[in-house]
């Protein structure tokens, strides 16, 4: 499994927005975003 796929998967899981998580982890939605759809890894 791919750490983009990993990630979607846990933070549904975990029932956060990527807004969410990006506030819990200090970074932007869209840093979230790129993280999910492959763009990023970091």
């Amino acid at each position: 499994m791919l750490f983009h796929e990993v990630l979607i998967r846990e933070r549904k899981r975990l029932g956060f927005s990527q807004e969410e998580l990006a506030t819990k982890l200090n970074v932007s939605r869209q840093a979230v975003s790129k993280w999910e759809t492959g763009v990023s890894q970091s």
